[in-house]
């Protein structure tokens, strides 16, 4: 098993059908795997958190998901809401028609206000590459940074185009060690991940981490114990 990128993965499933079930598996497999954490939708934070009771794995929550474009005061309120339940992260979505139009201090603000409700959890932020120019993720980032952010990522993975190598090398180039980074969307291998890590991810979101994290044989052995 691959433990350094393990170490590094955001083991996710937010698919709107997810079960209650799903999740426990979900948990179960980052205590066993060592991910670094879940990232789950905000209803399920609460279940999270009991089933990682004494564990390592951190819980991360998604605001605004997919689409970013809720107001900031429910962005706020559902961030403050997750982290009184027990995320130790927030994923938000920043509102990605108003950055395309320039209105730079509502984009600004909207983080801010996620990053103030988020208090000591860290916060990163889903700038969905595929939709923005090069001079739009580059001012993405820089407003992340600017209103606080712990993370800038890449992709909601809900929209037309994922985590790409050329996305995350400027990104990191963007922010520098103020931030770190976070690809997600599309990242099904362990060849993807290590791609994204040269690149300069700092973290990797992804649903098939199981797969990444373990070789073939691994695997096999995997399936047969179900």
């Amino acid at each position: 098993m691959n433990k350094e990128l393990a170490a590094i993965i955001d083991h996710t499933n937010l698919k709107p059908d997810a079960t209650p079930g799903d999740i426990e598996r979900l948990c179960d497999e980052a205590r066993k795997y060592g991910f670094c954490s879940v990232c789950v939708n905000s209803c399920y934070v609460p279940l999270a958190k009991k089933r990682l009771e004494g564990s390592d794995v951190k819980v991360c929550c998604v605001v605004g998901f997919p689409l970013g474009a809720c107001d900031s005061e429910t962005k706020s309120h559902e961030t403050a809401l997750a982290v009184r339940n027990g995320a130790d992260e927030v994923d938000m979505v920043i509102n990605v028609g108003m950055l395309k139009a320039g209105e730079f201090d509502y984009v600004y603000n909207d983080i801010l206000s996620v990053v103030d409700a988020a208090h000591s959890a860290a916060v990163k932020v889903i700038i969905e590459c595929c939709l923005l120019s090069d001079e739009q993720k580059i001012r993405a980032c820089r407003l992340a940074v600017s209103a606080g952010a712990a993370f800038v990522k890449t992709s909601t993975g809900f929209s037309s185009g994922g985590a790409t190598v050329t996305d995350v090398a400027l990104m990191k180039k963007t922010v520098g060690g103020d931030a770190g980074v976070k690809a997600a969307g599309g990242i099904r291998t362990t060849e993807d991940a290590i791609l994204m890590r040269m690149a300069g991810a700092d973290r990797i979101g992804a649903s098939a981490s199981v797969s990444i994290v373990c070789d073939e044989d691994e695997l096999k052995e995997e399936n047969a114990g179900k």
